[in-house]
């Protein structure tokens, strides 16, 4: 029996009947020009003609739809604009979060562009197609039939439940446009290698970096303080800064913080700033009763962040989704480290991909798995979109490219051109079984049995377990279905479990070698009751005290 469920920022929402998501959705290229598309659409689909509210998806409650429509259907977003007085210069960039799978866009009944890709942002210039009054209309398609493209955890509404959850498609981030002049910088590269950092612009110009406190710079050229103050979960230190080149200008900044692995004491170790750093971390997957993979608000993002910090962790694993900048920037901003998952597509098979590997059978060939051509294809494009995107992020240190074998294929090939795309993060080919060669770190699951691992030649990392079940009454989205690995009749019970897993088992693996521990999970998610808070954000589970008493015991 499923309930409806919602957070207070949602209820908070319903109530103001404001525009949702206003907020700039770039904060690490910005400008002055901004207009906001969210709001009431237009919206059809086979049996259904209404209005959505975007960016939520229709499957959602906040979208005022709540229906999922057949696979690969049309789903035609429609909604007339004016641009405001003074607000065109030479070129005007209509900018679409994500929208899953496929998007086809007009503008006064031109096409100006269409993408593939669920989970990554695009921008099409359209001053071409621009009047004095506009319709925007944007045409979807989704079918998770087709495994082509990734899908994370999506399935179909019939095979929904456990840790397989309700699907998403159409428009699930924030339409927005702004204007720019003819030669303008598309995309600010930010790397930061040991303690220093290059920040230079696609495509390449001429222009001047300003960095207040440490002065003015040419655009593409290394930045090294004499004195770097360098970031850290616990004093996230950002450099703020501006970019001028042309007739453009964009605000922006970076952190600058050190990674690498040292063997210490004979152990491998991952490192922040030339020293050993353990990473105490949650499985965050994304997921909102009100909204499904976006949430009512983009503060929403921080209240789940500062409630991990209070509990005393310094790590989210973003399981198998890739989030709005806006959650990047909350994590650079509050200081929450960010191991960041690739999403997965092909099949995914129960016995072969679970059953197995948790009885013990954990390596095996990948050469000929997930075969088809166009889905490696896919994967690797989406692998590709996800890095460009989000890499220039300085709490992202950790980049995960399979999860427990789900679309695995060629894993050290795969690790080759990843390196390619990113070689200033550490890299974990394999989370959880199905190892291979090629990997930055030893990555490992463990559920239903102790844990009992030896550090090898890798940094040992411990990048799944626990996931104890705890339903608070009231707070449950399907009271008649329990998932977890371990159930307790309540927080009371839940948190001596969690507390003594902790200090009997991880701290012990801590003191032998691991490096970083990820804990299943945030918060509960559908039918799955083993977060940290319920799914509606409304009660935590955790005792503050015993958990900032765990943390103390991993530094």
């Amino acid at each position: 029996m499923a309930e409806k469920l919602i957070t207070p920022r949602g209820e908070a929402l319903l109530r103001s009947g404001e525009t949702p998501w206003t907020a700039y959705p770039r904060p690490q290229l910005r400008r002055d020009s901004y207009v906001n598309l969210n709001g009431p659409w237009e919206f059809s689909a086979p049996g259904y003609r209404g209005t959505i509210q975007v960016p939520f998806c229709p499957e959602s409650q906040l979208s005022g739809v709540e229906m999922h429509f057949p696979e690969g259907c049309e789903l035609r977003y429609r909604r007339k604009f004016t641009l405001p007085e003074g607000f065109c210069r030479d070129r005007v960039l209509l900018h679409i979060g994500a929208a899953d799978q496929i998007a086809e866009i007009y503008v006064n009944q031109i096409k100006v562009g269409d993408h593939q890709g669920g989970y990554e942002s695009f921008t099409l210039d359209i001053a071409h197609a621009l009047q004095e009054e506009n319709e925007l209309v944007i045409i979807c398609r989704d079918d998770l039939k087709d495994q082509t493209f990734p899908y994370g955890k999506q399935v179909l509404p019939e095979k929904r439940g456990g840790m397989w959850y309700t699907p998403v498609s159409g428009i699930w981030q924030t339409v927005w446009l702004e204007s720019v002049p003819k030669t303008y910088i598309q995309k600010l590269n930010i790397e930061n290698r040991g303690y220093s950092v290059t920040v230079s612009a696609e495509p390449e110009m001429e222009g001047v970096i300003t960095v207040p406190g440490l002065g003015s710079f040419p655009l593409g050229s290394t930045i090294t303080p004499e004195k770097p103050h360098l970031w850290t979960p616990e004093d996230p230190y950002l450099y703020r800064f501006t970019v001028e080149a042309g007739e453009d200008r964009v605000e922006s900044y970076f952190a600058i913080r050190a990674l690498e692995i040292q063997t210490v004491d004979g152990l491998p170790r991952l490192c922040l700033n030339g020293k050993p750093y353990f990473f105490h971390g949650l499985l965050d997957q994304g997921y909102w009763p009100e909204g499904l993979l976006t949430p009512p608000t983009p503060e929403s993002f921080a209240d789940d962040i500062l409630c991990m910090k209070d509990l005393g962790f310094n790590m989210l694993r973003k399981h198998i989704k890739v989030e709005p900048e806006e959650f990047y920037y909350q994590c650079d901003r509050l200081g929450m480290v960010v191991f960041q998952d690739m999403v997965n597509n092909g099949d995914y098979r129960f016995f072969r991909d679970t059953v197995l590997p948790t009885v013990g059978l954990q390596t095996r060939s990948d050469k000929k798995l997930h075969k088809d051509e166009a889905t490696r294809q896919g994967f690797l494009e989406g692998m590709a979109a996800t890095v460009n995107q989000l890499k220039n992020h300085p709490s992202i240190v950790y980049w995960t490219i399979f999860n427990e074998g789900w679309g695995q294929f060629d894993a050290d090939a795969v690790y080759e051109v990843f390196k390619k795309l990113d070689d200033t993060r550490f890299i974990d080919s394999t989370s959880g079984w199905f190892r291979r060669k090629k990997t930055d770190v030893d990555s490992r699951h463990v559920y239903f049995k102790p844990i009992r691992l030896t550090a090898g030649d890798k940094p040992l990392v411990l990048s799944e377990f626990g996931g104890y079940s705890c339903k608070p009454e009231g707070h449950v989205f399907n009271t008649e279905k329990t998932y977890g690995y371990g159930k307790f009749a309540d927080p009371g019970e839940w948190n001596d479990a969690v507390e003594k897993l902790y200090l009997e088992q991880v701290v012990l693996a801590y003191k032998a070698g691991l490096c970083a521990a990820v804990y299943t999970q945030v918060s509960d998610i559908e039918d799955e009751t083993n977060g940290l808070l319920t799914y509606d954000r409304k009660v935590c589970k955790a005792d503050p005290a015993r958990f900032q008493n765990i943390a103390k015991q991993l530094k």
